[in-house]
């Protein structure tokens, strides 16, 4: 049945997930600049940075600096990807009042993005779970390749995918956020899983993370938003990617779904004239793209 939410949260990634793929370095005094810009916009829960192995992600390893160089604002919140103790230990350094961990929904894939498999990811998580939980910091978990998979099919088993869903959230973890990583769900895919995971965990502790690689992201989140989900990951100006899923293009842009959110009449309390302004921003920084139809639209019409 249907049940839209009638307000919707969005979690920021661009700063993280969107800047983590690119292909020339970025300096750290402009990811400070636009995660101060896209609070001004009215984002209160970002990605600010991940304490990973410089080596694997280069682009990541001032996530210490950029933690602490950000102007702090009451209420808002500052995660960190969190794939182990040491990234734990610098996260807690860094002030992020909120850290995540990542498992995959398929082997190939863990194998390929972490070197473990899936067990191996849930005892690395573990200690993790349990550091955040002695510094009250609520720990957000991940799942990748939640509707597909690079390297075993287009499909992933939606009954999988919930039994990892229902661990990390019995781990420890109040929200998981759901990834079609390399973005070949479509709609009555998406809402099937959702339907399988609902009948362990609540709606209320999902979250939607599409990328739109088939341009599917905004008719999958329709998808789920029919079924009550109510938190969207989403990145300004539709930066992303992964380098461990050849051909995956970006997050879902925050513009696009912003406006389609507004259209539906279901409120985020973000502001999507400054994110269209803070989409040309970056994109001018780091000279990329925009992969946004509202941001460039918006553009386009201002002449």
């Amino acid at each position: 049945m249907s049940q839209f939410p009638t307000h919707v949260r969005i979690v920021e990634v661009g700063a993280r997930d969107g800047l983590q793929n690119q292909p020339n370095p970025v300096p750290t005094a402009t990811k400070v600049d636009l995660i101060e810009r896209l609070i001004d916009a009215g984002i209160t829960h970002i990605e600010a940075g991940a304490f990973v192995s410089p080596k694997w992600v280069p682009l990541m390893a001032d996530s210490m600096d950029v933690m602490q160089q950000i102007k702090r604002q009451p209420d808002v919140v500052y995660s960190a990807l969190t794939p182990n103790t040491q990234g734990m230990t610098a996260a807690l350094a860094a002030g992020a009042n909120e850290v995540a961990v990542f498992i995959a929904a398929t082997e190939s894939f863990s194998q390929k993005n972490t070197n473990c498999s899936i067990e191996e990811a849930f005892a690395r998580a573990a200690p993790v779970i349990a550091m955040a939980q002695a510094n009250q910091i609520r720990v957000r978990g991940y799942i990748s390749c939640v509707l597909g998979c690079p390297y075993e099919g287009l499909e992933t088993d939606a009954n999988k995918v919930a039994v990892l869903t229902d661990r990390l959230i019995q781990m420890g973890c109040f929200e998981v956020s759901l990834g079609d990583t390399i973005g070949t769900g479509t709609p009555h895919k998406a809402q099937a899983l959702i339907d399988a995971i609902t009948e362990r965990v609540p709606v209320t502790q999902l979250a939607a993370h599409f990328h739109n690689t088939y341009g599917q992201a905004l008719a999958n989140l329709y998808g789920v938003l029919e079924r009550g989900v109510a938190v969207i990951d989403s990145s300004v100006a539709g930066l992303g990617g992964c380098p461990y899923a050849k051909g995956a293009t970006g997050n879902v842009a925050t513009e696009d779904v912003l406006y389609m959110l507004q259209g539906m009449g279901i409120t985020t309390g973000i502001d999507l004239e400054k994110m269209v302004a803070t989409a040309a921003f970056i994109s001018a920084a780091i000279e990329a793209p925009i992969n946004s139809h509202t941001a460039n639209a918006f553009i386009r019409r201002r002449g």
